[in-house]
């Protein structure tokens, strides 16, 4: 439980990075008047376009370096991205500091989930695991009420909003020394069996060390260890991979946490009340996250994605109704907590859950960053069309794309999702190549 909460930091700074620039924007936007293509290619996304990156090479020092050391260099990225950015003096300085920390989030996303997964008991997998999420979504809530906090703070308060980041991630960079390597990888990659059986005596008390070693090295002996994670006999966990994270982004979840501020501008409320409501949604995704967490080993993976999928629809369209028939107020608002509540309590409690678990020992990291790497071209892509998109086809027609697309997922869940709650990692490789 220790380790994971202290891995599941990284989530935390993931969530932070992600929403802090909601509070920049606009002020960002009358710095730096390049126009809406400009601003939300360059400007905002560029930490979302280093998460690709970091998701697309985030393996290979997963892999070689170890889980811990990824996960220090991790730290340090975020730390510099943070001072960085709020000492930036022009947008492509700021850009650049930005694409930093992205690295970091994308990075994180593969060794952190694939870390805890690795020191988890099949029972408790899934919570464990989810702790990521739930510091996710901590750290967006952190970062929205320090964006409101803040908003009237020195004469430039966004440099301020940005830079808040770095106390965390010093903090985070500090305490994961502290952790052990994670086992598995000690005795497949660097064949310390002294040392992995010293940690898996901790992890699972009830189940004899040589036990454990056993299947892990079973497991070992039975695959190429040259193979790759887009063989054919991978493909179905590869294909579950890309869909879960193409359904995520296109859920419109990322676009919806960049710009929360502007849209509840759009809709009617004034600077504070839109920073407040911001807030709220931080509250709502805590609340729903923590449920969802509660239940993703009792009542499993797909049914969440069940519920997340519908509460994803129903809200969705709603939104998009509030928009085209110009409902002022709070109605869109309320609509948002209603799509937050459903995301948190599915795709948001599932995903990292579910990619961490459907690869096999020695391609892990491998999937887990063409997993990470889908979800994060996708959260580049799609928020930085956002200004442009709002202003051509409009608010309403976006939100409505989003909720068809929801439609997809929901058959999806229904075709082709399995239920993997409480089973060993090597005990699923075995379901799903059977698949």
């Amino acid at each position: 439980m220790l380790w994971s909460l202290t891995v599941a930091v990284a989530g935390f700074l993931f969530g932070f990075d992600t929403v802090v620039i909601s509070g920049a924007d606009l002020p960002l936007q009358s710095l730096w008047p390049r126009g809406a293509f400009f601003h939300g290619f360059v400007i905002m996304a560029s930490a979302l376009w280093g998460t690709v990156v970091g998701a697309l090479l985030g393996a290979i020092p997963t892999d070689k370096l170890g889980r811990k050391n990824t996960l220090i260099i991790i730290g340090i990225l975020y730390f510099v991205s943070a001072v960085g950015s709020a000492l930036a003096t022009d947008p492509i300085m700021f850009a650049i500091f930005r694409f930093i920390g992205g690295l970091g989030v994308g990075a994180s996303t593969i060794a952190a989930p694939a870390y805890i997964s690795e020191i988890s008991p099949a029972h408790d997998r899934g919570r464990l695991v989810g702790m990521y999420q739930f510091n996710i979504v901590l750290g967006i809530l952190v970062a929205f009420l320090s964006n409101y906090l803040l908003k009237d703070f020195g004469t430039e308060p966004w440099r301020w909003m940005v830079g808040a980041e770095a106390l965390p991630a010093l903090f985070y960079t500090v305490v994961v020394f502290f952790i052990p390597e994670s086992p598995r990888w000690l005795l497949l990659k660097e064949k310390d069996r002294a040392a992995a059986e010293a940690t898996l005596a901790v992890i699972d008390p009830q189940t004899p060390v040589q036990t454990q070693i056993n299947d892990i090295l079973s497991d070992h002996k039975s695959v190429n260890t040259d193979e790759s994670i887009f063989d054919k006999k991978y493909r179905f966990p590869l294909i579950l991979a890309f869909l879960i994270a193409f359904f995520n982004q296109f859920s419109g979840i990322n676009a919806f946490l960049y710009y929360a501020p502007r849209i509840f501008e759009i809709a009617g409320l004034e600077k504070s009340a839109s920073l407040m409501s911001s807030v709220g949604i931080g509250l709502v995704n805590l609340i729903f996250t923590m449920i969802g967490m509660s239940l993703i080993d009792k009542v499993g993976r797909k049914k969440l994605i069940y519920i997340g999928s519908i509460g994803y629809i129903i809200s969705l369209s709603l939104i998009a109704m509030a928009f085209y028939l110009e409902w002022q107020g709070f109605a869109v608002p309320l609509f948002l907590f209603l799509f937050i509540a459903s995301h948190a309590i599915g795709q948001g409690a599932v995903i990292w859950v579910f990619i961490s678990e459907i690869f096999p020992n020695h391609l892990r990291a491998s999937g887990q960053a063409f997993g990470s790497s889908v979800h994060w071209l996708l959260a580049a892509s799609i928020p930085a069309m956002i200004p442009y998109l709002f202003n051509t086809i409009g608010a309403s027609t976006v939100f409505m794309i989003f909720a068809l697309m929801m439609v997809g997922q929901l058959v999806f869940v229904w075709r082709m999702m399995p239920e993997t709650k409480g089973v060993s990692l090597e005990e699923l490789e075995k379901q799903l190549m059977n698949r």
